[in-house]
């Protein structure tokens, strides 16, 4: 088994007033040629935006962008006639595909927003874009790695264009939990949402990241209770 450790601290900072996010690859301003991504894992931002604010109308082509807000609510327009609110508890895709043009605003005037925006490389360029919403909390069951998005339109969670698939899960403390790789060239990369868990002999903390590769599993032991994210991707 290989491992990369990220720490929390080492991410790309970047503050606008309205919007803090951490990079933990190189995005927008930061620049890392060491951190260009983790297999067809591009992007993992961690934000944070103020009430009533948020990013106005954009594009984006040829990559599939989940987002998974982790408090307070997601306000979404886009031009293929898509409008609503993503909530805590719930996750969401695009496809961009050929184009694709949205915002993506704070739900509130006041409360802030907290959520992670993902992006994966696609496996097939020029699709037509598209966009899903799942709620996956009534699903997730405790101290499991639930599944919140595969290659897979009939699985659980939402689907995208890639040979990726993402597991979610609240471990209580003590907990020892196994995952096993679906795709053999396939690699993991673990993001410690809050708490702190041992992989391999590596300790990770609230916003660690750890990228794991030539391995068919990997066993994780919660130190104290924690909500951890698998991402898993091709390596290329």
């Amino acid at each position: 088994m290989k491992t990369i450790y990220h720490a929390a601290n080492s991410r790309g900072d970047a503050n606008h007033g309205w919007l803090k996010s951490k990079h933990t690859f190189s995005f927008a301003s930061y620049h890392n040629p060491e951190r260009m991504g983790f297999g067809a894992l591009r992007v993992i931002n961690d934000d944070f935006v103020i009430g009533g604010e948020g990013f106005a109308k954009h594009s984006h082509r040829d990559m599939e962008i989940i987002s998974i807000p982790l408090s307070g609510k997601l306000a979404h327009g886009d031009n293929i006639g898509n409008q609503g609110v993503i909530e805590t508890g719930e996750i969401q895709v695009m496809s961009a595909g050929t184009g694709i043009t949205h915002s993506e605003m704070n739900g509130d005037a006041n409360e802030p927003v907290k959520f992670l925006q993902i992006w994966v490389i696609p496996n097939k360029a020029s699709v037509e874009p598209r966009y899903q919403q799942v709620r996956i909390d009534e699903q997730m069951k405790a101290n499991e790695f639930n599944q919140v998005l595969s290659p897979n339109p009939d699985d659980a969670g939402v689907w995208i264009h890639q040979d990726a698939w993402f597991h979610m899960g609240h471990f209580d403390k003590g907990v020892t939990q196994t995952y096993q790789l679906k795709e053999a060239n396939n690699g993991v990369y673990v993001f410690v949402i809050e708490g702190k868990v041992t992989i391999n002999g590596n300790v990770l903390e609230t916003r660690d990241g750890l990228g794991i590769s030539d391995t068919k599993n990997f066993t994780m032991d919660a130190n104290e209770n924690a909500r951890v994210l698998l991402m898993e991707v091709p390596l290329y």
